[in-house]
């Protein structure tokens, strides 16, 4: 089942920009980037080819030597049988961070041959971002862009599209009560499955949550492979150790991650190799505190007090152990977990839409908290993430009386409303949310 991704029409910008360079695709492992490139490349070029460097190491041969554009373009084309032509072919370079030289020719296709149009993408890339300053990495010649997991708003549009077409044009008032009946089942579906695409098309075309745990499992077992394979082999225990008291940090209500609950005793120096090794391959975002809310939030960030949120809302309910029945069959689908379910869904769409950065505010001696905080322009924009129904939040309340925000926002499963500066968004409508903003603003 084909799932249509928001991410092409950045692609297409970047296609068409006079100002192209190589595109290096990032993002966590089984998020869809060999997929969306080979979509990309049959429904926006005369052909395209493809070479995957970490299941063909021959490929590093034709990089080696002095370094000859035509040459290598000339061996690509010979290799796999199909003409490369400038502007009319897709070059995709898969898991290109298994090959430095390869990595490093970038630069050189960007300033030697800007007319052939490369994509490389790898599950690792971010690795080599990370020591771009020891690697040859082609600095300052290439295209950066970042593919999420699925969002909800995605999801809505494989198993609903009239429905998302019709969310797409409503207003700021309260949907019907059908519409919202429907939109939390699809949501708890979601919830459910997790934005993998691999699980989320083993779902709908079986619709067995079991079929999708099997994906789900294979994609976490793909994880920890990585585990082994990719670091030193003193640091892999620290790095399980890690990955898997995540969801533990989440039910002990912390309000920062404490690595003396990793393991007794750690310290940071322990282990912030493997933290910086989770967050450069993507599969953790690292959400720093803020104790004075201004712009830019980059600014005023405390690098000692974070939490950690898994790239995948399905990644989390596996990782914390939670059936799927928890969440597809339950009344209330955020009881469990204390709601992180529900912070980590709203951080993840706020990823996929582009938002960034995020932060939360605490306050140390008034004990509290605000679960999200996002800059629009100048103005920082609180966010209260509620786990069902209940709409009540004396940390918000906090942050306005002392901040006086221009619009606050509160997200949960009530209906959408907009009153004296405080935009209540249901979760399900999270995709919506620079549309609705800006409804908002423009109604002050």
């Amino acid at each position: 089942m084909k799932i249509e991704r928001n991410i092409i029409k950045d692609l297409l910008e970047w296609k068409n920009s006079p100002r192209r360079k190589p595109l290096l695709l990032k993002g966590v492992r089984q998020c869809g980037k060999t997929w969306i490139l080979r979509h990309f490349g049959s429904t926006c070029f005369t052909n395209t080819v493809e070479f995957n460097f970490d299941k063909d190491s021959t490929l590093a041969s034709f990089f080696e030597g002095p370094f000859d554009v035509k040459r290598i373009i000339t061996q690509l084309s010979a290799y796999c049988g199909q003409r490369i032509l400038p502007q009319k072919t897709l070059i995709i370079f898969d898991e290109i961070q298994t090959c430095p030289i390869a990595l490093n020719s970038l630069k050189y296709f960007c300033e030697d041959a800007p007319e052939y149009v490369i994509a490389a993408a790898g599950s690792l890339i971010g690795l080599s971002l990370a020591a771009k300053g020891k690697s040859g990495f082609p600095v300052g010649k290439v295209d950066i862009k970042e593919m999420t997991p699925c969002s909800f708003d995605e999801y809505l549009h494989a198993v609903d599209s009239s429905l998302h077409e019709y969310i797409k044009t409503i207003p700021l008032e309260p949907l019907a009560d059908a519409f919202c009946q429907k939109l939390s089942n699809y949501l708890r579906e979601y919830l459910t499955v997790g934005g993998m695409p691999a699980v989320i098309t083993a779902f709908l075309e079986t619709h067995d949550y079991n079929i999708a745990e099997q994906e789900l499992d294979s994609i976490l077992q793909a994880y920890e492979a990585d585990f082994s394979k990719h670091i030193d082999a003193k640091d892999i225990p620290k790095l399980f150790m890690l990955w898997k008291a995540i969801p533990a940090q989440f039910a002990k209500e912390n309000r920062r991650f404490i690595y003396g609950e990793v393991r007794e005793g750690a310290r940071a120096k322990d282990l912030e190799d493997a933290l910086r090794w989770l967050i450069n391959a993507s599969m953790v975002q690292k959400v720093n505190a803020v104790e004075t809310p201004v712009a830019p939030l980059t600014a005023v960030i405390d690098p000692k007090c974070f939490k950690l949120y898994p790239s995948d809302v399905g990644i989390l309910r596996k990782l914390a152990k939670l059936p799927p029945a928890v969440i597809a069959e339950s009344m209330d689908i955020f009881s469990d977990f204390k709601g992180k379910l529900a912070e980590n869904l709203v951080l993840e769409q706020f990823y996929a839409l582009g938002i960034s950065p995020v932060c939360y505010w605490y306050n140390e001696k008034g004990k509290a908290e605000v679960d999200l905080l996002i800059q629009d322009d100048n103005k920082i924009i609180p966010v209260e993430v509620k786990s069902g129904l209940s709409l009540k939040a004396k940390s918000l309340k906090t942050y306005r009386e002392k901040y006086n925000p221009e619009i606050s926002i509160r997200t949960s499963m009530n209906n959408l409303r907009f009153d004296d500066g405080l935009l209540n968004i249901p979760l399900y409508l999270l995709g919506e949310l620079p549309r609705l903003l800006k409804l908002a603003k423009q109604s002050r």
